[in-house]
């Protein structure tokens, strides 16, 4: 698809995340914020990659600790992406499963959602979750977590609840 007919969404987030707060009061003010930032560009990776925008979205708020981890703040990297062998671009270590690990590096934090598009569309081991349909979003996520995108066997249980209790499915 080329990306220049992809137009970034015009529905007001800012609103649709002003009625959740005031349906529910319990809800964290910084994950609503982070969404108001990039459900935007979550969209735009959907419509470029087929990748459901409230997988991308929960994630992103999951990884990168509503932007505010450590590794978001050095780096712009909100979904935890390691250097890998290929990886030509920057690099920031990071402690995570190991001391020093070697995460890329953004200028930009699109660049980290892009790239995260570009990670589960090229690896094979991916492939099976396009066979689900884009609102499945429970069958990517427990997908991802098959898959090996997370060692955390409740990966799966914190996107959904993400999902659904800031109603972006």
């Amino acid at each position: 698809m080329n990306q220049s007919l992809v137009k970034t969404p015009t529905s007001s987030e800012v609103e649709r995340t002003t009625n959740l707060i005031t349906k529910n009061s319990n809800l964290n003010k910084q994950t609503l914020d982070y969404i108001r930032e990039y459900a935007a560009v979550s969209v735009k990776e959907m419509h470029l990659h087929r990748i459901p925008a409230s997988i991308t979205l929960a994630q992103g708020i999951l990884e990168s600790g509503r932007g505010r981890s450590e590794l978001a703040l050095k780096s712009n990297n909100h979904f935890g992406i390691k250097c890998h062998s290929e990886w030509q671009g920057q690099r920031v270590y990071h402690d995570d499963d190991h001391k020093g690990e070697c995460f890329r590096k953004y200028q930009y934090v699109e660049s980290s959602y892009d790239d995260h598009s570009a990670f589960l569309t090229q690896r094979r081991r991916y492939a099976f979750l396009f066979d689900y349909h884009s609102d499945d979003y429970k069958g990517w996520a427990k997908g991802l977590r098959r898959a090996g995108y997370a060692t955390d066997r409740q990966y799966p249980n914190k996107l959904i609840k993400i999902i659904e209790d800031y109603e972006v499915a």
